[in-house]
């Protein structure tokens, strides 16, 4: 051990597995130390960047061992772009360790009885499987360790891609990117080159000047392609000539739209998109349900796991055609909707009135008319007044967001007390924490892993829930 700036750096530490989020893992001297950019078998240097008694954070200086379960990436930006941060490890390791965390989070935090958990549902397509990504423009690009000292680059430039992680004000400048068909890179790559060819000028976030600000793809498994560009604020002349002359070279594109964002942040929730060409919206199927997907709609970004993940939902919920159900985190109504054939009665409930909107248009879509959707809190809705005109459930599907639920809303599932729940989760920490609080009433019966993102650290996790 020495030190290094006055920070602790330990030497040749020996790798030996994974923990929570993605991070690797080892002891020394009965302390456990969680490490970034590692894999299970590195021996390496380690900065050590949170130090206490019991337990360590640090990151790879240097690594002086490389492991035999390491891979060599496919994608350049790896190790810079935040995305895909585990393309080292092969697909089966991925799974391994993901399967892993699952049975950990959910016996530690949790600390419930639980039956054995069925083997991680992975992916059919490891690239390629996004439907919907967004890069920034900038005017300040971040440098590589290669790209630093060159004449022809420099951080003034020009960039459209990712943010780098930790650093808000420089983007990678990404000429390919493997999470979605090679038609986003033409996207990308054709906008960029004609922004740069027309000196059009790119976003500055610190002074909130600039035209360029995003880009939003969505790629549909129906071909449809969805297009969103956001800019600081209009300019028609140059807006005009950017557009036609994309849709020129992307035929592919059926539906371009842009937005005026001239706020200090990026999102456009509260902002609305004008449709420049096409029918402004995209259209997707999952199995034979269609949805309409609006710009500012939230769908699951992998569609063919999508179908794999509320079929396990559909099957844990072991529907009659008798059954009230009730799909709480609603959204678009996609859960509902797809399990809506086996019910008697389908009640959504959702916070976001246009996700309302939207699950009541995709309901009309497929001619569902047994389903119901209400925007609102479920606590305040779901009483008894509601129950009387709507039906108590038979069976309660519950998708939060990675927050995971209220524990005002986990007492209300007690309190409403129906025979089944169906949790559906984007993490298994805070689904380990309700499901803790579930085990008042509830016992679990299945627990079923899905990959959804290969080469990162997420999980979906399906649990059936029994009352006692």
């Amino acid at each position: 051990m020495s030190k290094k700036n006055k920070k602790t750096v330990l030497e040749g530490l020996l790798i030996t597995d994974y923990a929570a989020e993605g991070k690797a893992l080892a002891k020394l001297d009965g302390k456990v130390i969680f490490i970034s950019g590692a894999v299970p078998g590195d021996v390496a240097d380690v900065l050590l960047t949170k130090n206490k008694k019991d337990w360590a954070e640090g990151r790879v200086l240097k690594i002086k061992e490389l492991s035999k379960e390491r891979v060599e990436p496919f994608c350049k930006h790896f190790g810079i772009c935040g995305g895909c941060k585990w393309q080292m490890l092969p697909y089966a390791k991925q799974l391994q360790y993901k399967q892993q965390e699952v049975e950990q989070n959910l016996r530690r935090i949790g600390k419930v009885d639980l039956p054995e958990i069925l083997p991680i549902i992975g992916a059919d397509d490891t690239v390629h499987y996004r439907n919907k990504l967004e890069f920034t423009f900038s005017n300040k690009r971040y440098l590589t360790n290669d790209e630093i000292g060159q004449t022809d680059i420099t951080a003034q430039q020009n960039a459209l891609g990712f943010h780098v992680p930790r650093i808000f004000d420089k983007v990678i400048d990404i000429d390919e990117c493997y999470l979605m068909d090679e038609v986003n890179n033409k996207i990308r790559n054709t906008v960029r080159s004609f922004a740069l060819e027309n000196n059009f000028t790119f976003y500055d976030i610190r002074q909130h000047t600039g035209w360029l600000r995003n880009i939003i793809i969505r790629l549909c498994t129906t071909g449809e392609l969805m297009v969103n560009i956001c800019l600081n604020f209009d300019e028609e002349a140059d807006r005009k000539k950017l557009f036609d002359h994309l849709l020129q070279q992307v035929p592919e594109i059926t539906t371009l739209l842009y937005t005026i964002n001239p706020k200090w942040n990026d999102s456009i929730y509260d902002l609305t998109p004008q449709v420049y060409f096409g029918k402004g919206f995209a259209t997707e199927k999952l199995e034979d349900f269609e949805f309409k997907i609006s710009p500012k709609s939230f769908f699951q970004t992998n569609t063919r796991q999508a179908e794999k993940l509320y079929t396990v939902t559909r099957e844990f919920a072991a529907l009659t055609g008798n059954e009230i159900v009730y799909d709480l985190y609603c959204g678009t109504g996609s859960i509902g909707i797809f399990v809506s054939k086996q019910a008697k009665k389908i009640i959504g409930v959702e916070v976001i009135e246009e996700a309302i909107a939207d699950a009541k248009e995709n309901a009309a879509l497929n001619n569902i008319s047994h389903a119901g959707f209400f925007a609102g809190d479920v606590i305040k809705i779901c009483n008894d007044e509601f129950f009387a005109v709507h039906g108590r459930p038979d069976v309660i599907i519950t998708d939060p967001p990675r927050a995971g639920m209220h524990e005002k809303l986990v007492n209300k599932l007690l309190e409403m007390a129906a025979p089944k729940i169906v949790y559906v989760s984007c993490n298994t920490a805070t689904q380990a924490r309700d499901l803790g609080l579930l085990s008042e009433k509830y016992q679990i019966e299945k627990i079923q892993p899905v990959d959804m993102f290969p080469h990162t650290h997420h999980i979906e996790c399906v649990v059936l829930l029994k009352l006692r």
